[in-house]
């Protein structure tokens, strides 16, 4: 990170393009976009209908010939083109106008850890598709780790959990740079999933896929912890007559079948422990785990780590913003990387 530093603080704005959610930050006017990653075309002219939360209302309510698309999936622009048409439509006319009378546009990105080159690629073409001549790109931890306000530049160890949509990183930073890092493929697009399944095989209830939120339906109050409601009551569709119907759940249920995703995370977590020096795994024990991403306020989640673990955890104070946040702290030039002056003769 030292080392971008200098070239980020000349960008003059940043994007964070999430599974969920796309987030934009313009230098000088701070958080502008923040906006689900959702379009809706006419498939019959290719025209672009709606984006944003308005396209993400229409899920599963549109006739044939208007499609619904996610041009970002995993943090990976998968669709450079609807992703581009997307941004536009969400910058507006006037900041997009703003933005092209700079010389040199330049922009910053945030991209997931140990992204492939392909996947960098696609985040650069988009961007350099609304007009940048430059774009940075930032590991999405690192810029979440800024985000929310650890040391990541000191000679001491910091761990961050990015929970994202559809994948979940987590790593060790020291002195500006990741230690060691894993990226499981499991976020909370799964835990919804696994809720999902859960209900339509123990009670042949069908969910609909946005306009309920399932997590948030079945986990409320503790959530995860055994301290929770004993049920709750869902509405949903019957499988079978495929009418409207109500069933009580018992949340102790649904905390069993989302263990499977959950395991994986934490098996995670055991490897970025087991992979860290000693001396850096001594200061997680006082610092602990700080947790960031708009999964990471999955009721109960940090509750379970911190009894997995034995180490504090803790939720950033804006979870689900960090990420872009932190790409804007250091395109501001807020953040001073530390320098090491060569010992004297």
């Amino acid at each position: 990170m030292t080392a971008n530093l200098e070239q980020l603080r000349r960008c003059h704005f940043a994007v964070d393009l999430g599974a969920a959610r796309t987030r934009v930050y313009v230098k000088g006017s701070g958080l502008v976009v923040d906006q689900p990653s959702v379009a809706a075309m006419n498939t019959r002219n290719g025209a672009l209908i709606a984006v944003g939360e308005f396209a993400e209302k229409m899920t599963g309510r549109t006739p044939d010939y208007i499609r619904v698309v996610r041009p970002v999936s995993g943090g990976t622009v998968v669709d450079i083109e609807m992703a581009q048409r997307m941004l536009r439509q969400l910058l507006g006319d006037r900041l997009r106008r703003s933005l092209r009378r700079r010389p040199r546009l330049r922009a910053a990105a945030c991209t997931p850890h140990d992204a492939d080159p392909l996947a960098q690629r696609a985040t650069i073409e988009t961007l350099v598709g609304l007009g940048a001549r430059r774009v940075e790109l930032v590991d999405t931890l690192i810029a979440a780790a800024v985000g929310c306000g650890l040391p990541v530049e000191q000679p001491e160890a910091t761990m961050i959990m990015v929970c994202g949509a559809a994948a979940t990183q987590v790593a060790v930073l020291s002195l500006g740079s990741i230690v060691t890092a894993q990226r499981i493929p499991v976020g909370g697009e799964a835990v919804d999933h696994a809720i999902v399944q859960h209900l339509r095989h123990a009670h042949a209830l069908m969910l609909p896929s946005q306009s309920v939120r399932p997590l948030q339906l079945a986990l409320s109050g503790n959530g995860l912890t055994a301290h929770g409601p004993e049920s709750t009551e869902i509405h949903g569709r019957d499988v079978a007559t495929g009418l409207a119907r109500s069933v009580r759940v018992d949340t102790a249920a649904v905390r069993d079948a989302i263990q499977t995703p959950l395991t994986a995370v934490l098996d995670g977590i055991g490897r970025v422990l087991r992979e860290c020096p000693p001396d850096l795994v001594a200061d997680l024990a006082d610092r602990g785990i700080m947790m960031v991403g708009g999964s990471a306020l999955l009721p109960g989640l940090d509750q379970m780590l911190r009894e997995a673990t034995g180490v504090p955890v803790h939720i950033a104070e804006r979870p689900d913003v960090c990420a872009v946040q932190g790409l804007g702290e250091m395109l501001e030039g807020r953040i001073e990387p530390l320098v090491l002056d060569p010992l004297s003769a």
